[in-house]
């Protein structure tokens, strides 16, 4: 792939995940990232896994990216500290 269908494909599938995952973005360029990371960390799990999508193309692409995106999303979530890097007022209160 050309590097301006790895933006598109990331920056979709960036904002996709980040709203699957109930956050609300990371800006323009932080959802291309978290996107690119996640379909190169996506298409390796499904190869890993012997995966096998029954369309090509892009649209394979962007689902493999949104994949990873939503996983990698979730592992961060899950290894950063409760509460941090969110805006005070949408901080819990217990």
């Amino acid at each position: 792939m050309d590097l301006l269908t790895w933006i598109v494909v990331g920056l979709i599938a960036g904002l996709l995940a980040s709203y699957a995952v109930g956050g609300i973005g990371y800006g323009l360029l932080g959802d291309i990232v978290v996107g690119m990371v996640g379909a190169i960390f996506g298409g390796w799990l499904f190869g890993a896994l012997g995966i096998a999508l029954p369309f090509s193309g892009l649209a394979s692409a962007i689902l493999m990216a949104f994949v990873g995106a939503v996983l990698l999303l979730l592992i961060l979530r899950a290894l950063s500290p409760r509460g941090r890097g969110r805006p005070m007022w949408r901080r819990r209160v217990l």
